[in-house]
This record gives structure tokens, C-alpha cells and sequence, in this order.
């Protein structure tokens, strides 16, 4: 029924009206004013009528074209408003943030009874997965938790943490004899600036490369599983820095060859640009300041 409807050009003409140009439209648009002309001109032809009358000062409207304008800008102004009964509320007490499973179990939910405490009017949501969502098209989300090796320039970005790798165990645990299994914790850790993240590159880093020919290894499709096993005693786990940082804290884990770290992502909060300055996103980003300098995780240097 709208197939063959020119949807640009009707844009691009009610602007130009609206605004009095094609230079201000073009602006408004942000296109040159070549392109605000030509999807004039390509209406007026589908049209068969004038819409314009084009003057050394410029362009104005011809009566065809200002009744067109009329109809269109309200046409416009309805989706507008259709749209716009679709958006999520603005609550200044709420806060909706996105992060993975890992971190929100390892690092965040521990830690999350203080934000109450200092700011129980506020209400957190916190919703958790690997799929990085695109917070420009998704205004329910306001702020998000993210482990990146490229940072994107679009976003508000408040750094947290430098992750890196290292091997873990239970206190007290001690390189099996000769003949005794050697039990070590696999997980799908994520490249880092095209240096892998495994057993072989730690093993070569540590100058023992001959662990893992002897190795029994344990495989989990989830980091968060492989430092719960190390925890129960099921061998040594590379796992990330962020996410045994509380366990290094309660003593349930210690590192293996401290001196061995393969360096992983940045651990950043972003936000889309200006929801920094709401209140439970400003509140929210105040306390993870706060936070991650009594953690036991490194935190971001400046720059």
C-alpha cells in the first residue's frame, strides 16, 4: 500500500519548508545541499508540480507547495507522536544497567547491597548476558558494564578496571609429582588485541610448556563455572582478574606464578551521551568510583 511511497524526498521537503532552505534542511538532515535538491526536485517530478519557486535570495514556497507542506508536516508530526507513546518513561529513580552473568555474580551483586544502603530510594534493575546490546536504540537501558578491547568513541565511558589473566588454585597448592595428573580448568576466554588467552601462551610465558602434554583438562563453556570448579578443587583455572577478585579477597583462591599475566580488556561503564548528568545514572557512576578504589582489582590508568 506505502510501497512506493518517497519517504526521503517527503522528509527532506518538509524540513526544507520548515526551515525556509535547502542549506538549513541539508543541516538539519545532515546532508549537503545538493542532496536536499535533488530529492526536492525527484518529489516535484513524481509529482508533476512546482514546490518551490527558486529566487536569487534563495527558495519559497509555490501554493502547491505550501499545501503540501501543511498535510505533510502533520502527517510527520503524527508518527512522531505515535513513536514517541512507545518510548520508555524517564524515572529519575531507576536505573536500568546491562552487564554479563560473570561479572554481575563475581564482582557487582557483592557489592550492590552498599549502593542501596547509601541510595535506597533508587531502584536498580540488573539484567545480565554475552549480547552486547546497542544502547543508542535501546533507551530502556541506561548505563552498562562492558569488558572492551576497542572502546566505542559514540558512548560515555567512566574506566573501571585493566583485566588481566593469570592461573589460580586452592591455598596450599602445590605442583604435582612426576606421574600425579596435573588438573587444569578450561573456559572460552575472549581474545585480547590479538594475544591469546589459553593454556599454551601462559604455559610459554611461565617456562613450563611441558604442562600441558602431561595435563588433565576440564572444560566449561562459561568463565564464571570454570572459577566456581578451581574454588571446589578441580585444578588450576586462567581466569580473569576482575572476576577473582573477590575470591582472592576471601582467600578461597590464590594466584599460581603471580609474576605470569596476559593482559585482557578495560573494563569501562558507558552510557549514551548526556544520561551521565541523570540522577540514578550519576548517583550509580559516584558509587562504582568509589567502589572500584577499595576493590582489590587494578583500575584503569589515566589515558
Amino acid at each position: 500500500m506505502f510501497a512506493k511511497l518517497p519517504l526521503t524526498a517527503l522528509r527532506t521537503f518538509e524540513a526544507a519548508a520548515r526551515l525556509g532552505g535547502f542549506k538549513a534542511a541539508a543541516d538539519e538532515l545532515a546532508v549537503t545541499a545538493a542532496a536536499v535538491s535533488h530529492q526536492v526536485k525527484s518529489l516535484e517530478t513524481w509529482l508533476g508540480v512546482q514546490l518551490f519557486h527558486r529566487t536569487g535570495q534563495g527558495v519559497q514556497l509555490s501554493e502547491h507547495g505550501e499545501q503540501l507542506y501543511r498535510r505533510v508536516h502533520a502527517g510527520l508530526r503524527d508518527i512522531q507522536q505515535s513513536l514517541a507513546a512507545f518510548a520508555p518513561t524517564a524515572d529519575p529513580l531507576r536505573l536500568k544497567l546491562t552487564t554479563t552473568a560473570a561479572f554481575a555474580s563475581a564482582w557487582l551483586i557483592p557489592r550492590l547491597g552498599a549502593f542501596h544502603r547509601l541510595h535506597p530510594q533508587i531502584q536498580v534493575q540488573v539484567h545480565t548476558g554475552n549480547q552486547v546490546v546497542d544502547l543508542h536504540r535501546d533507551a530502556s537501558i541506561d548505563l552498562a558494564i562492558r569488558a572492551w578491547f576497542r572502546p566505542d568513541p559514540s558512548l560515555y565511558q567512566q574506566p573501571l578496571f585493566d583485566e588481566y589473566f593469570a592461573a589460580y588454585a586452592l591455598p596450599g597448592w602445590r605442583l604435582p609429582r612426576a606421574g600425579e595428573p596435573l588438573e587444569l580448568i578450561d573456559a572460552p576466554w575472549v581474545t585480547a588485541r590479538g594475544r591469546p588467552i589459553d593454556w599454551q601462551h601462559w604455559s610459554q610465558l611461565a617456562g613450563c610448556p611441558g604442562w600441558l602434554a602431561r595435563a588433565r583438562r576440564h572444560q566449561y563453556d562459561d568463565e564464571h563455572y570454570a572459577v566456581q570448579a578451581a574454588i571446589a578443587g578441580h585444578g588450576l583455572v586462567l581466569a580473569s582478574s576482575v572476576l577473582v577478585a573477590d575470591s582472592l579477597a576471601r582467600g578461597v583462591l590464590v594466584p599460581v606464578r603471580d609474576d605470569v599475566r596476559l593482559p585482557a580488556a578495560h573494563y569501562c561503564a558507558v552510557c549514551v551521551p548526556g544520561r551521565e548528568r541523570e540522577q540514578a545514572v550519576r548517583a550509580f557512576l559516584d558509587w562504582l568510583q568509589a567502589a572500584r578504589m577499595h576493590s582489590d582489582v587494578p583500575a584503569n590508568h589515566p589515558g
